[in-house]
């Protein structure tokens, strides 16, 4: 009798564990806690998509907005304008290698967000330099906050970016990244639905 309860008082702990794990995990997501995607967009002339009037990363953006109710803030700089696609990636190497920080346009106050969704695309092994304009003026930002990289990309993945984020955010709680390739997200938006099911929306 005495091994019997043993054995039931063991399950019941288990059982407590696993629950207290899941709301653990639902608790570091908030996904009940207000989110916004932010994010750089490149229209144009792109990669293996030819000349688009709605550039990839904000496809994305769009999704995310429509499977968790997410705002949005997309980072805009002109500086890319009417660039063609060599020009423009020679530019982006060069701004990498110089660690430029180029303006961009407006800004948000992230203060009343728990989950900041950050995407761009993948140039020279991580974000696009405006990209890092934003992150130093917001360093301070996001400590505490659940923060997810994405990218779209022809064959980088997520490179760097997670990488980057961290080191932008030390203080804040940056999660698995999730990459999609640009050509793929007209037509493969179960990939996204895939991944924002499995952060627990």
């Amino acid at each position: 009798m005495r091994i019997k309860t043993i054995i039931t008082a063991a399950l019941a702990l288990l059982t407590s564990t696993a629950c207290n794990g899941s709301a653990n995990k639902e608790k570091d997501m908030n996904k009940d806690g207000k989110a916004i995607v932010v994010f750089f967009s490149h229209a144009g002339d792109n990669y293996a998509v030819g000349n688009i009037e709605v550039g990839n990363t904000k496809i994305v953006a769009g999704y995310i907005t429509e499977l968790t109710g997410a705002e949005q803030f997309e980072i805009v700089t002109h500086k890319y304008d009417g660039m063609a696609y060599t020009p423009l990636i020679n530019l982006a190497k060069e701004e990498t290698n110089k660690g430029e920080l180029p303006e961009y346009v407006g800004d948000v106050d992230l203060s009343g967000y728990d989950t900041v969704f950050i995407g761009g695309p993948v140039w020279w092994g991580t974000y696009p330099q405006v990209m890092f304009t934003f992150f130093k003026k917001h360093a301070n930002d996001l400590k505490g906050k659940t923060v997810i990289p994405f990218t779209t990309h022809e064959g980088s993945g997520l490179a760097n970016c997670v990488e980057d984020v961290k080191v932008a955010f030390p203080g804040a709680n940056v999660t698995k990244g999730f990459s999609i390739y640009g050509h793929e997200v007209r037509t493969e938006k179960k990939k996204v639905e895939k991944w924002i099911k499995g952060l627990g929306y």
